[in-house]
């Protein structure tokens, strides 16, 4: 059935997502796509003002530093900056971007555990002096910078129930954690204290929540052997944005990681790494039916996007994205049939859907996915010389009002 709003609904999964689908109306998205063709990437910043202070109610004590690899765009980090994020890069690109928005380097750690000696210069220049590291020949390369840094031990925790799973890339076992501490010290190196990630689109805040409580036991064995008292916990990201209606709200999610942070020494200060969830719902993407065929007694419908471009995740992170279908006028396209859905290369393998339910589509036809804020145009690629999705912004530029004439978007 057509939505109110005369928009069909559907998903890549059965489980549709309690909220945001809704945050662009029918007038927004064609006019959007009359003004700017396909594909598109639509980001709604006020949306992300949302999550960021959703986030900071759940978590009310901890300091936010969004994960810029998520969505390095502009308008949202000049979003972020002003509902008064910190932020976390990995790059010395990361840096340059948020240097082009004058962000203070006073309000940006680093922290990608391996290093090579040109970031940390880079780093340092422009004045972020926090650095994450998990083994010894990491340590090395700061020795010469001790005057000048501090450092994060990341801790390793591996979660299967996590859609990625970092702790298997990084991280050290925690076995190691006070030779490591020990060897800093003795480099002359300040280590201010632990950090570590869970993993990406958490199902739930269990692998937080004893990740806390491991470095709880850290924190004291740390003074048992006389070194000196850390002050900071990291607890990385991994809060799940809602691409079905499993997924636990922010507050349901970090109930139990607040309980747990209660319990730590009141002289530690704990900080996030949050990119996903801040960003992932304020996404949504138009691409185009460019074509469409019979095989096998299923139709096929060819879009101008595809997995090259912003649907990467789907085969980097398994991510089904809720999907809706704008026809070409209002109404109907008959009943749904298993379909596949197909990106424009050449490559056989790039395939949005492989049996999805849709309606009649037909060229000139749009297909929107919805949750796609977070690792779609950062993963897009050249491939074939199609181009990427043209990224728009509703904080400041075009949006529409319901009589579907062209303003300027307010951001709230």
């Amino acid at each position: 059935m057509p939505s109110k709003s005369g928009v069909q609904r559907l998903g890549l999964s059965s489980a549709e997502p309690t909220h945001c689908r809704d945050c662009l109306s029918e007038r927004q998205l064609r006019a959007l796509v009359s003004a700017h063709g396909t594909p598109l990437l639509i980001i709604d910043c006020a949306q992300i003002r949302r999550n960021f202070r959703d986030l900071r109610a759940a978590l009310p004590n901890v300091t936010v530093h969004y994960a810029v690899k998520a969505l390095p765009e502009a308008t949202v980090l000049a979003t972020l900056f002003e509902e008064g994020s910190n932020f976390d890069v990995a790059s010395i690109g990361e840096i340059a971007l948020l240097r082009e928005q004058q962000i203070p380097a006073e309000r940006v750690m680093h922290t990608h555990p391996i290093k090579t000696s040109d970031e940390i210069r880079s780093a340092l220049a422009y004045g972020c002096n926090t650095f994450v590291f998990d083994n010894e020949g990491e340590l090395a390369k700061f020795e010469p910078y001790r005057e000048r840094v501090n450092l994060l031990l990341r801790l390793g925790f591996r979660n299967p129930n996590a859609t990625v799973d970092l702790s298997k890339k990084f991280g050290a076992p925690l076995t190691d954690a006070i030779d490591l501490l020990k060897l800093a010290r003795r480099f002359g190196l300040n280590t201010l204290g632990f950090s570590f990630h869970v993993g990406s689109q958490c199902e739930n805040s269990q692998a937080h929540v004893s990740a806390i409580e491991a470095c709880a036991f850290l924190l004291s064995a740390v003074e048992r052997a006389g070194l000196p008292t850390l002050t900071v916990l990291d607890i990385g990201g991994g809060f799940p944005a809602p691409y079905t209606s499993e997924v636990p709200t922010i507050a349901a999610f970090c109930a139990p990681i607040r309980d747990a942070l209660a319990q730590l020494p009141r002289h530690v200060r704990v900080v996030s790494e949050p990119g996903r969830y801040l960003v992932a719902s304020a996404g949504h993407s138009a691409a185009a039916v460019v074509g469409k065929a019979q095989r096998e007694g299923a139709p096929w419908y060819y879009l101008d996007d595809g997995i090259y471009g912003s649907f990467g995740a789907r085969v980097f992170d398994g991510i089904d994205y809720p999907l809706s279908v704008l026809p070409k006028t209002s109404g109907g396209r008959g009943p749904k049939r298993l379909s596949h859905l197909a990106g424009p290369t050449c490559d056989s393998g790039d395939m949005i859907s492989d049996g999805v339910l849709l309606p009649n589509l037909e060229p000139g036809d749009v297909v929107v996915a919805h949750v796609m804020g977070a690792y779609t145009s950062v993963t897009a690629n050249d491939f074939n010389s199609v181009k990427r999705a043209k990224i728009i912004s509703l904080d400041g530029l075009l949006a529409c009002d319901e009589s579907g004439t062209m303003r300027k978007a307010s951001a709230d």
